[in-house]
C-alpha cells in the first residue's frame, strides 16, 4: 500500500492536534511523505475538532475525501466522517462515548483508569490501536512517542500499549527501504521560522493571533537556542511601532499576524515606505471581513497586501506554497527588505501555516547583503544610489548623524515642502522597485507544474499550489503560479502562460483577487473557482468544479 488516510476526532482539549501529530510520524516512519490538516473551532473547551493525516509515496499537499482509518474520540466524530470511509476501511473508538458500531472498540476510559493515567491519554488508546491496525512494529511507536509527547511519556505509552494490544491486523504500511530515508516533518509556521533564524533574525516581535502565533511561541521557545529577542507587545500598532524602532538601530526584525491585525499596522507600514526602514510581515491569511472564521483558513487578503499604507511606495510581497519555499521565501525577503531597504509581505494563510507536512531540505538562497556606508564624506540617511538605495549607517556609527523622517524629507532627512524635493524623493524610492524586480530574476519568482504542453492553465497562489497540481497531473493540465506577487515578475509569468488556450483561476477567495491582478498585468483569465467557506479543497471538489467550467 502505498497511500494511507487516517483522521481523529473529538473535543477540543482532548488533546487531538498533538495526536495527529504523533499519528503523522508514525506514518512518516514507514517512509511515507505525510501532510496534515488540523480543524478546529474557535473554542478551547467542546466543539469538533479533528487531524486528518495523509500519507503517500509522492509528497501530498492536499488532503482526498475519502478516508482509510477514522479514530473515534466521541460520537461526533462518527456522525460527521463515517460517511467519508473508504471501502476496507474501519473506525476505531472509545465505546464509553460512542455507541456500538462495526469497528474496534475500546474502553479507553477503563485502560485510563487502570494505567492510572491522565484522561488526555485516552487519544493514545486509539493511537496505539491505530498501530497495530496498521502493523507498525511496536518500536517504532515507542521511538515516536518518547520523541513527540512533550509530558507524561511513560502514562501515555502504557495507554497506547493497551490499545496496540487489543486491536487487530486491518492493512500493512511499508517498511522504510535504504533508499527512502524518513524525513522530518514540520508546520509551515516552523518552516517560515527557521528560514528566518537561518537568514540572521534578530528579533521577532508579535501579538498573537491566529493562524500565525505559533511563530511566536516557536521562537519564544527557542529564543536562547536561536540568539534572538522575542517580544509580545500590547497591541499590533505597538507591534510594528517597536519594529521599526529596531530597523533604524539596525536590527533584522520580522513581524508576525493575521489580517484584522496588519489592518492595525498599516500606518507604520507606510512609514516604512516613507522612511526607508526594512520591516517583514508575515501575514498569515483566514477568512475576513473582520474577526471573520479566525481559526479556518482564506486568501482573501492579497489586493489589501498590494495596497495598505497611505500613499505609494515600493513594497515586497511573495506567498510560498510549500514548507521549503516557506522556509526559502521567510529568508529571502528579510535579505530583500534590508537590501531595498523597503517592508516586505510573507503571505501564508492556516492550511500552510498550521498544516505539518514532511520536510524534504532548506533550499539555498542567493547571498545579498544590505548596501552599507563606506563612511567617506558627510553621511547622508538618504542619498540617491543609481538603484535608488542609500547607503546605511547604523545610529551611533562615527561620522553619520542618522536621521529618518515620516514627512516628505530630503537626502539629510530634514523635512521639507518644496514641489522639486518632494518630487525628487518620491522618484527615488520610485527606482527601488524596478531594481528589486532586475534582482528577483536571480529568484524562483514563478512556479510552474504538470504538463508544460497543456493547453488549459491552472492559474493558483499560495496553499492552492498542492491541490492544483495534483489536480493536473490527474487531468492533463499546467499549474502556473506566481510566488513574487510585488513587484509582479512580467516577464517570467508571460514566458510560464506561453501557448495557454484557456486560463481558470483557483482561489480560495470570492472575488478572484489574484485572477484581477493577473488581468491588470494584461493577461486573459477566462474561468475562476473559488473557494471561500474557511476550508481547503478537496481534491475530487476541484476536479468536479473544474468539470463545471468544462475542463
Amino acid at each position: 500500500m502505498d497511500e494511507i488516510a487516517v483522521l481523529i476526532g473529538g473535543k477540543a482539549g482532548e488533546g487531538i492536534n498533538i495526536a495527529g501529530s504523533v499519528v503523522m510520524r508514525l506514518i512518516s516512519g514507514c517512509g511515507l511523505r505525510t501532510a496534515m490538516y488540523y480543524d478546529y473551532p474557535s473554542l478551547i473547551k467542546g466543539g469538533h475538532n479533528f487531524a486528518v493525516i495523509r500519507g503517500a509515496a509522492v509528497q501530498p499537499y492536499c488532503h482526498r475525501e475519502g478516508i482509510d482509518l477514522v479514530l473515534a474520540l466521541d460520537q461526533e466524530t462518527v456522525r460527521r466522517h463515517q460517511g467519508r470511509i473508504r471501502p476496507g476501511g474501519r473506525i476505531i473508538y472509545d465505546t464509553g462515548r460512542v455507541r456500538e458500531l462495526d469497528g474496534t472498540g475500546l474502553p479507553l476510559d477503563e485502560i485510563v483508569k487502570e494505567e492510572v493515567a491522565p484522561a488526555v491519554t485516552r487519544n493514545m488508546g486509539l493511537i496505539g490501536a491505530f498501530c497495530k491496525a496498521c502493523a507498525i512494529p511496536w518500536e517504532t511507536v515507542e521511538a515516536v512517542l518518547r520523541r513527540t509527547v512533550p509530558k507524561a511519556v511513560e502514562a501515555n505509552l502504557r495507554v497506547a500499549g493497551r490499545g496496540y494490544e487489543a486491536a487487530g491486523t486491518v492493512r500493512s504500511l511499508p517498511a522504510p527501504t535504504a533508499g527512502r530515508r524518513v524525513l522530518p516533518a514540520l508546520t509551515g509556521n516552523e518552516a517560515v521560522a527557521l528560514g528566518l533564524v537561518e537568514a540572521g533574525l534578530e528579533g521577532y516581535i508579535a501579538y498573537p493571533m491566529t493562524p500565525a502565533s505559533s511563530i511566536l511561541h516557536f521562537l519564544a521557545a527557542g529564543q536562547e537556542e536561536f540568539g534572538i529577542s522575542v517580544v509580545h507587545p500590547e497591541n499590533e500598532i505597538g507591534v510594528m511601532l517597536m519594529a521599526l524602532g529596531a530597523a533604524y538601530a539596525g536590527r533584522r526584525v520580522a513581524v508576525g499576524t493575521s489580517g484584522g491585525g496588519f489592518c492595525l499596522m498599516t500606518e507604520g507600514f507606510s512609514l516604512a515606505g516613507m522612511a526607508e526602514l526594512p520591516v517583514l510581515v508575515v501575514l498569515a491569511q483566514r477568512p475576513g471581513p473582520s474577526t471573520g472564521v479566525p481559526t479556518y483558513s482564506g486568501q482573501g487578503d492579497l489586493s489589501f497586501t498590494l495596497s495598505a499604507g497611505q500613499g505609494e511606495f515600493p513594497r515586497l510581497v511573495a506567498a510560498p506554497a510549500t514548507l521549503e519555499e516557506a522556509w526559502y521565501w521567510a529568508g529571502a525577503l528579510l535579505d530583500l527588505a534590508w537590501r531595498f531597504q523597503t517592508p516586505a509581505v510573507l503571505l501564508t494563510d492556516k492550511n500552510l501555516g498550521e498544516g505539518m507536512y514532511t520536510f524534504h531540505s532548506a533550499p539555498e538562497r542567493p547571498p545579498l547583503p544590505p548596501v552599507r556606508w563606506d563612511g567617506d564624506g558627510g553621511y547622508r540617511r538618504y542619498a540617491p544610489g543609481p538603484d535608488g538605495v542609500s547607503p546605511l549607517a547604523d545610529p551611533g556609527t562615527a561620522g553619520a548623524v542618522v536621521k529618518v523622517n515620516s514627512y516628505a524629507h530630503d537626502e539629510a532627512g530634514v523635512t521639507v515642502e518644496d514641489p522639486p524635493t518632494v518630487t525628487r524623493m518620491a522618484e527615488k524610492r520610485k527606482k527601488k522597485e524596478k531594481a528589486m524586480a532586475e534582482v528577483l530574476r536571480g529568484y524562483p519568482s514563478v512556479m510552474t507544474a504538470g504538463d508544460p504542453a497543456a493547453g488549459t492553465v491552472l492559474l493558483c497562489w499560495g496553499s492552492t499550489a498542492g491541490v492544483c497540481t495534483e489536480a493536473a497531473g490527474d487531468l492533463g493540465l499546467r499549474v502556473v503560479r506566481p510566488v513574487v506577487l510585488s513587484p509582479f515578475p512580467t516577464e517570467p509569468f508571460g514566458a510560464a502562460l506561453a501557448g495557454a488556450g484557456r486560463v481558470v483561476a483557483v482561489e480560495e477567495n470570492l472575488d478572484g483577487q489574484l485572477a484581477r491582478l493577473v488581468r491588470g498585468e494584461g493577461h486573459w483569465v477566462d474561468a475562476m473557482i473559488g473557494k471561500y467557506d474557511g476550508r481547503p479543497f478537496f481534491l475530487e471538489d476541484l476536479e468536479r468544479r473544474l468539470k463545471e467550467v468544462g475542463v
